[in-house]
């Protein structure tokens, strides 16, 4: 006999395909609710309850998905773009990306053309890293002992940026933090791109203090999402500024100390160094 959780979780699977398989015609809350099957606002609790974020949000999710994928590989206009993706105007369109990745549609369709990224290579106690800033602030920062494949990997990021090698004041600011000089953390400035729901997390990560440690699940209440631990882990995984948004910090509940996008022996170092670092201020 089917449990009332996994009718749930069958409610839920099914509304997701629904909007996977009917996001052109951008379906409104009701409309989904109505093929599953229950009240409005129950499926709005359940649906951000299984999957971490709300119906109209998972929506945007879908269709900016499909609109930048047309923009990358087709090289269609932004008109067309809209049209195909079910959205009534490209104005539609520019609300949706500035909204979920920090852009405009021609910004990502140009794929940071016209963006000046400044880069530099350095030594910290944790390894070489490599360390991007614009005009606005960090926008990159890995470890990686390979210089070539560092740079690679920075104009992944941003295929159709300018790059120059230069240590800029923005760098210099970042790096004094691995000096102990934590006085100048005000002065470190970041220029992030992403989603809502990754700025958030992020954000929250920013919360947590030198030496100090938190859980998926902390995280994920810390922001008004408790069942959303899965999509925080997520989130963290996309970080793209190592150290500086400490994603470090972030341990299973069992406390141990899990995965890390540089490597778990770096993550058990990190937390050492930070740990024995704010004891002995004490």
């Amino acid at each position: 006999m089917e449990t009332q959780d996994q009718l749930n979780y069958d409610r839920i699977a099914k509304a997701i395909e629904y909007i996977k398989e009917n996001f052109k015609s951008q379906p409104n809350l009701d409309e989904i609710a109505d093929k599953v099957h229950i009240s409005q606002s129950h499926f709005q609790r359940m649906f951000t309850d299984w999957a971490g974020t709300s119906p109209k949000k998972f929506l945007q999710f879908i269709s900016i998905e499909h609109a930048k994928k047309i923009l990358k590989e087709e090289q269609a206009t932004l008109f067309d773009t809209a049209y195909e993706t079910g959205l009534s105007s490209t104005s539609r369109l520019h609300d949706l990306f500035i909204n979920i990745e920090g852009m405009t549609p021609m910004e990502y369709k140009n794929g940071g053309k016209n963006l000046q990224i400044n880069y530099s290579f350095a030594e910290s106690p944790f390894g070489s890293l490599i360390v991007a800033s614009t005009s606005k602030g960090i926008c990159y920062m890995a470890f990686e002992n390979n210089e070539e494949t560092a740079l690679k990997n920075l104009q992944d990021k941003f295929p159709n940026a300018a790059f120059h090698r230069k240590l800029d004041l923005m760098q210099q600011n970042a790096l004094f933090i691995f000096q102990n000089d934590w006085s100048k953390l005000n002065k470190i400035k970041l220029h992030l791109k992403g989603t809502d729901f990754q700025l958030k997390v992020w954000e929250s990560l920013l919360k947590i203090p030198m030496g100090g440690l938190s859980t998926y699940g902390r995280l994920a209440e810390s922001i008004g999402n408790p069942n959303a631990s899965r999509a925080v882990g997520t989130a963290i995984g996309s970080n793209p500024v190592a150290y500086l948004i400490p994603c470090h910090r972030v341990i299973q509940s069992t406390g141990n100390f899990g995965e890390y996008m540089w490597g778990s022996t770096r993550k058990t170092a990190i937390i050492g160094w930070e740990g024995a670092k704010t004891h002995s201020e004490i």
